[in-house]
Formats: C-alpha cells, sequence, structure tokens
C-alpha cells in the first residue's frame, strides 16, 4: 500500500552546524509551502526565502526547493528547507511543519515511498545506506554501482533469460498434442548451461561487495600469555589492548576493526581459556566461549618456545568454524616466519615477522579476489537468494536428461522468483519494514 499521508524529517545530522535541512514529502507540500514560504517556490529552482511559523513570525531564511511529483526522489511532491543549522532552529522550524499537518518519518521512510512509487528497485534503496555507511573507498564505490542500478541490471539480465526459457518450455507444455520435444534440439540445455554460468559470475561480484559491507569476524584464542593482545595490536597497529609479561590481563572481550584492503575485519581478543576460580576470569571465559559461536575464522594461539604443547582440549570442545593454528613469539625461538604445508603459520606479534602472511591468509580464507571493478554491494539476503536461485537451476539442469518438462518449468519459476525477491518483484511487508529501518530518519 502507497501511504497518503505527508511526512517530514531533519535530513541533516543532529546538532549544530553551518546548513540544516528539513525534507518534506507527500500530497500536503504545496499547502505547508504556501504556509512557511508564503508561496509555492519554481520547481526544481533554489529560492531564496524566509520561513514563517503559525503565527507569520520568521523562524529562520534560506534556501527552499520544490519537486513537483512525479519527478522527485519518492515520486511524491518534495519540499526542502534549507535553513542555519542550530538544532533550535531546526526543532522550530520541524515542530511547525508538523503543526501544519505532516507527521515524523519512521526510519527510511522517504526511500521506502521512492520504492513503493516505483522510482527506485530493493537493490537500489539499499545502496542508499550502505553508501552512507561506507566504511572504505572501495565500499563506497560498490555501493554507488548498485545505486546506479549495476546489480539490478544483472538481475534483469538473468530474470529475462529466465522468462525466454519459461516460455518456451511451458508452449510445449500447453501444446503436447503437437507432439514437439522442446528438450530434444538442445537449445534449452545450452542456453540453461550458459544462464548458470552468468549467475555464477554475478555471485562472485555480489560475494566481493558482501565483503566489503560485513567483513569477517576473527576471535583470538589461545591460553594465557601465548600473545593474543599482541596480535591484535598488531594487526591493528596500534595499542588497542593491555599487554604485560603477566598471564590473565585480558579478562574481557577487546575488539577492534580495520581494514585489509578495504575489507573490514572485526577481531576480537578474548580471555585465555584455562582452569580459574576467579569470578572475574571465568566470566571473561565463558564470553571467550560465546564469541567462539559468531566467529567465521578462529585464530588458536600457542606458544613457539613450547613445542610440544598441544592444542588445549577445552578450546576444541567449542570451536565448530575454520581454525588457523599460530605458533608466536618466533623471535624467542629462532624459527622462520611463514606457513607450513600443514597450515600452520609461524610468526611474531612482537616484531611483525609473519604477519603479512596471516594477511594473505585472511584474504584467501574470505574469497577475496585481488581487484574489485565490475563489483556491487551486496547483503546477505542477496547471496542467499542467489544461492536458491542457482539451486533451481542446477536441479532445472538434470530435469533435462529425463524428459521431464513440468518439474524442469517449476524450477525455472523457483528461480525466478528467488532473483525476484533481489530487486524486490517479490517482496513482503515483513522484508520492507526490516530493510528499512535500518535506514537514516530523513533518508
Amino acid at each position: 500500500m502507497i501511504p497518503a499521508d505527508t511526512i517530514a524529517a531533519l535530513a541533516t545530522p543532529v546538532g549544530r552546524g553551518g546548513i540544516g535541512i528539513i525534507r518534506i514529502s507527500g500530497s500536503q507540500v504545496p499547502t505547508l509551502a504556501s504556509h512557511l514560504l508564503g508561496r509555492l517556490p519554481v520547481p526544481r529552482y533554489a529560492t531564496f526565502s524566509d520561513f514563517a511559523d503559525l503565527t507569520g513570525e520568521v523562524i529562520d531564511q534560506g534556501i527552499a526547493l520544490y519537486f513537483p511529483a512525479p519527478s522527485s526522489f519518492t515520486g511524491e511532491d518534495i519540499l526542502e528547507l534549507q535553513g542555519h543549522g542550530g538544532p533550535v532552529v531546526m526543532d522550530q522550524l520541524l515542530a511547525t511543519v508538523l503543526q501544519l499537518g505532516a507527521r515524523l518519518a519512521q526510519p527510511g521512510e522517504f526511500s521506502e515511498r521512492a520504492f513503493l512509487n516505483g522510482k527506485i528497485d530493493l537493490t537500489q534503496a539499499e545502496a542508499i545506506a550502505d553508501l552512507i555507511d561506507s566504511a572504505s573507498t572501495q565500499a563506497a564505490r560498490c555501493a554507488m554501482r548498485s545505486l546506479q542500478g549495476e546489480f539490478s541490471q544483472q538481475i534483469q539480465t538473468l530474470v529475462d533469460q529466465l522468462v525466454w526459457l519459461r516460455t518456451y518450455i511451458e508452449a510445449g507444455i500447453d501444446f503436447v498434442e503437437e507432439d514437439i520435444d522442446v528438450l530434444a534440439d538442445g537449445q534449452v540445455e545450452i542456453k540453461l548451461t550458459a544462464l548458470l554460468a552468468q549467475m555464477e559470475l554475478v555471485m562472485i561480484k555480489a560475494h566481493q561487495g558482501y565483503l566489503l559491507k560485513e567483513g569477517m569476524r576473527i576471535v583470538l584464542v589461545g591460553e594465557p600469555n601465548v600473545g593474543k593482545s599482541s596480535l591484535l595490536n598488531a594487526l591493528a597497529g596500534r595499542e588497542t589492548a593491555i599487554v604485560t609479561p603477566w598471564p590473565g590481563t585480558t579478562r574481557d572481550l577487546v575488539k577492534d576493526q580495520i581494514q585489509l584492503n578495504g575489507i573490514p575485519l572485526h577481531i576480537t581478543d578474548t580471555a585465555g581459556l584455562r582452569e580459574t576460580i576467579d569470578p572475574v576470569e571465568v566470566e571473561g571465559i565463558r564470553r571467550t566461549k560465546l564469541a567462539l559461536q559468531e566467529a567465521d575464522v578462529v585464530i588458536l594461539l600457542l606458544d613457539e618456545r613450547h613445542p610440544n604443547d598441544m592444542i588445549p582440549q577445552s578450546i576444541i570442545n567449542e570451536v565448530t568454524k575454520p581454525v588457523l593454528l599460530i605458533r608466536n613469539k618466533i623471535d624467542l625461538s629462532g624459527q622462520l616466519a611463514g606457513m607450513t604445508e600443514q597450515g600452520v603459520l609461524y610468526l611474531s606479534a612482537k616484531t611483525g615477522a609473519g604477519i603479512e602472511a596471516l594477511k594473505i591468509y585472511l584474504k584467501e580464507k574470505m574469497g577475496w579476489q585481488t581487484t574489485s571493478e565490475g563489483s556491487f554491494m551486496a547483503r546477505r539476503r542477496h547471496l542467499e537468494a542467489l544461492q536458491r536461485a542457482g539451486s533451481a537451476l542446477q536441479t532445472a539442469l538434470s530435469y533435462i536428461q529425463s524428459r521431464q518438462s513440468e518439474l524442469l518449468a517449476e524450477e525455472l519459476t523457483l528461480a525466478q522468483r528467488a532473483l525476484g525477491e533481489i530487486t524486490g518483484e517479490v517482496t513482503t511487508e515483513e522484508l520492507l519494514g526490516k530493510i528499512f529501518s535500518t535506514f537514516c530518519v530523513g533518508k
């Protein structure tokens, strides 16, 4: 359902600034403009004006911009008031707008209306939030590609080919009395195989964009005093965690985020796992075990000065994710830095020897490619939808050999529905609420 009411919100950050912007969207914009400005501004022209309250007293002076429907971001009439960015002035102006009949916008409601009015699709709407939240230049570029419609265009290309295949196959099913076997000439198999290859390329690009947005969660574990905090500091390039010669220094989770080729790495240093009766340390170990459940990769540290040390059974019992075994403190043992054929990494968190090999390992584990050209921002729901579509196409391919046209057509329908979820052609109110609730108010 497309809302009929008028919404308003502060579109600039809360607080003191040089400029503050109030954004208004909806059918009441012309009436509101007449009260606030004394007239409706010329469309798409910056108009200097007084901003008045209900009594006619001037609250502020600034620039008014009017975008009539449907040629606006939301597809509705939009009025933007650009005034002085003092919090008192902005509060007065917004309060006046609400008194005139608008209501306060929900998070992301302007973008949601743009989607509902067909101005953007769902991937473009999500890209708006991703662009704002970008943590690196590469992430911002990928988000802009999605906002410009590159992701949507590639999905639409896949859908167009699916529609052709469905039409071709279902025509053969509908006219079965003509005794035409649409699978006999091999065209369906050729086109379906090519479609799967194209989808694989889209999935690779989407995965790159997903990494730029979400990154990887890494948890450092090990017994006390093996160098977990030193490794965190070495990766972060700053003194994030306290390092001392005494075991048990870290008793709570210490978290930091670094950028690795534009990819955010969320690193958690944990309390050393050992038998203890110290209640504070016991709580730290409990939190360590919880962190292990959320990790993408677990880095297990051992002290290289004790080459016969085994992986503690208490750690083995808690870890279900991929584990990298690191033998630290090679600066004290004389061991050479680097990764062995057995997958054990020798390094020194103190000197930095072997840190570069660790970064290479992490990039490979994430599936990161050296270039992200052509990648676009993607989210977990996009990857899941692509995987479901790809699985349906693989199943459809198997039905070609058995000449089961009806089942083949059904799998193609499932694949098209999964792709439609990405752009919003197939969606639910619950999904929209979940997506737009993460947006900024006023966006």
